[in-house]
């Protein structure tokens, strides 16, 4: 038996979410099939009556259109509320988490908003996970970086854990920097694969394919593309390598995006977002 499975054998686990967007309905969608909902108490506090009645009738959750003390009592708080709501919304809660017999584990999914701005605004709160999910989370397929406060325990790292794990996988970090970089890779990435696949699909028109012709083709190639460097044990510069036969066609191909500078611009955007995820922090910071 785990220690977070010891730890829940009595009772059923309680969590709360202050949001009920996109993010926090994949996390609940999620969650219901992992643990089952007879294993599993929801309460979401939000501010649109449409979201809250979705989750309340798919999910069962108990809806809130203000933050209650039932959610001091839960096991986690998960704060999916946007960078410019959070100081906000957790000021609000301080109040709940003070009077709480067992403060819970306030779980932020807000992206720039440091930890020790967050446990200001919560008057002190000690027990703080900060991760940075991505949009794949919405079909079970995210990556979230994790970094956890000085005062969480190992329960509540399994705890979280288990959150976000029901929308993918998770890659926890020793040092909260570093999830500016998670935001400028993981966290912004798929705009950039978007952004790729809609380059493709204007070529595939060009060249005169038909509309459907082209994003078939082009969502086969990046998912298969992915799925290979995922499952292949070489090194992704290998891979390509090896479709790149000298003088043929993928050849032509990449040195039109080498001479067009793709790659390096590619970097300089990702730095572009990790410099803007600080810049939240800072704009939105205690």
């Amino acid at each position: 038996m785990t220690i977070l499975e010891d730890s829940m054998t009595s009772t059923s686990m309680k969590i709360g979410f202050i949001g009920g967007g996109n993010m926090a309905y994949a996390l609940i969608s999620g969650l219901t099939k992992n643990l089952g909902s007879d294993g599993l108490t929801l309460h979401v506090v939000g501010h649109h009556p449409e979201a809250l009645a979705r989750l309340a009738a798919g999910f069962g959750a108990l809806t809130h259109t203000a933050i209650e003390p039932a959610l001091g009592a839960c096991d986690v708080v998960v704060m999916a509320v946007k960078p410019q709501q959070m100081r906000d919304a957790a000021l609000e809660l301080a109040g709940v988490l003070s009077a709480a017999k067992a403060a819970p584990l306030v779980l932020s999914v807000a992206a720039g908003i440091r930890m020790r701005d967050l446990a200001h605004w919560l008057g002190g709160h000690a027990a703080i996970v900060r991760c940075m999910p991505n949009t794949p989370a919405l079909i079970g397929a995210g990556i979230a970086g994790m970094v956890a406060s000085a005062g969480v325990t190992p329960v509540q790292r399994a705890i979280a854990d288990l959150v976000m794990q029901a929308v993918g996988s998770t890659l926890w970090l020793d040092d909260e920097a570093q999830l500016d970089a998670v935001t400028a890779i993981s966290g912004s990435g798929p705009a950039y694969v978007f952004y790729f696949i809609e380059a493709l699909q204007q070529a595939a028109s060009e060249l005169g394919l038909s509309q459907q012709q082209g994003t078939q083709l082009a969502l086969a190639t990046f998912t298969g593309a992915a799925q290979l460097a995922a499952q292949s044990a070489e090194p992704v510069a290998l891979l390509r390598e090896r479709v790149t036969s000298k003088g043929g066609t993928t050849f032509a191909a990449l040195k039109v995006l080498q001479e067009h500078g793709v790659g390096a611009a590619i970097v300089q955007a990702a730095k572009a977002a990790a410099v803007r995820s600080a810049q939240l922090g800072d704009e939105f910071g205690a």
